[in-house]
């Protein structure tokens, strides 16, 4: 009997298309990287600025009139219906990605509308563009373990069969996106899954994410650049994981059969004051002598613990993190140390 060779989607002549939303944020980036070197063609929905913001795409962004390009960017937002439903018809995706969203769970509570809004009812409109134009392809819906709230987590941490409870605007809308995501796959019988991400952090993550903010002013500190951190609650605990090795997990979801719900998560959790203490240590410095408090970085209603089990992921389909919390702050602190010694030559 003939063997039947698993064929890779390198190995096909017509690649697997992907649409990204949300590919210039840290995620978006990372997940392109990886689509990419899978054999992918990549579309991503970028907003239209007078600014480029690009910088995490542009080590792989091509002129997409060169020939073999794989990566193509097209303008549009998860606010405009009507230009989501005619980009998804022009690029017939096979996997969708809405990472899309006002991912700032602090800025939530100052833009509350505009969070609702794109994270989550421009869930809803993709969704259904993607139901009248495409319903074959595969959604991947980004949702956050915002959605607990930090109560009564379990001793391994939360599950998908943990009750939710937002505690922020953002959380809210993220609950929004989790349960239209759900309902359109029950309703519809589309391959729309939820993975419900825990804290992932890199290199990429924005600059007023607080681990990023950490990362930065322990590289201008040491440069000279910068005397002192302003932060809020250092109490504050996440399980605090890999952004490479999360977008992987996004895309094992959609290779399943049958869509689903995952948690993705380390299984630890380490405290803000935590992360001070490994960045500041790594890098010679006391964060003690730095590091001040701002009453404006506190949110009016706080998420204190977040701990995630992703057991179900594991036995699904073999997903698990590799890099240790350690590992992962000591990568955040080299780069951003190169990144303080460029910006003072810059400016000397």
């Amino acid at each position: 009997m003939k063997k039947t060779k698993t064929v890779h989607p390198k190995e096909t002549h017509k690649p697997k298309r992907a649409f990204i939303t949300g590919i210039t944020g840290q995620d978006g980036s990372w997940l392109a990287d990886f689509l990419l070197g899978m054999g992918y063609e990549v579309h991503g929905l970028i907003r239209r600025a007078s600014s480029f913001n690009t910088e995490r795409i542009n080590h792989i962004y091509q002129d997409p009139h060169i020939h073999g390009v794989h990566l193509f960017l097209h303008y549009g937002d998860l606010s405009d219906s009507s230009g989501l439903f005619k980009l998804l018809s022009q690029v017939k995706p096979d996997e969708i990605y809405n990472l899309g969203a006002q991912s700032h769970v602090r800025v939530s509570f100052d833009q509350p509308e505009y969070t609702g809004e794109v994270t989550g009812v421009g869930t809803i409109k993709l969704l259904e563009a993607m139901r009248e134009t495409c319903p074959k392809a595969r959604f991947y819906q980004a949702s956050s373990s915002e959605l607990y709230g930090g109560l009564d987590c379990p001793p391994k941490g939360y599950t998908e069969k943990s009750p939710f409870h937002p505690r922020s605007p953002y959380g809210v809308a993220k609950l929004y996106s989790f349960w239209a995501a759900k309902n359109y796959r029950e309703a519809y019988g589309l391959h729309i899954s939820n993975g419900i991400l825990f804290n992932h952090e890199s290199e990429r993550r924005g600059e007023t994410f607080v681990t990023r903010k950490i990362t930065r002013a322990i590289g201008r500190i040491k440069v000279g650049l910068q005397k002192s951190l302003y932060l809020g609650n250092l109490d504050a605990k996440r399980d605090w994981g890999d952004a490479k090795e999360f977008v992987k997990a996004m895309w094992m979801m959609l290779q399943q059969k049958t869509a689903d719900d995952y948690v993705i998560a380390t299984g630890k959790t380490y405290s803000i004051k935590e992360f001070l203490e490994v960045s500041f240590g790594y890098a010679g410095l006391d964060w003690k002598k730095h590091v001040k408090f701002d009453e404006r970085y506190l949110r009016p209603s706080e998420v204190d613990y977040l701990l995630g089990d992703a057991s179900k992921a594991k036995k699904a389909f073999g997903w698990h993190n590799e890099t240790t919390f350690e590992q992962l702050v000591e990568r955040m602190v080299d780069h951003d140390f190169e990144l303080a010694k460029k910006e003072k030559k810059s400016v000397s």
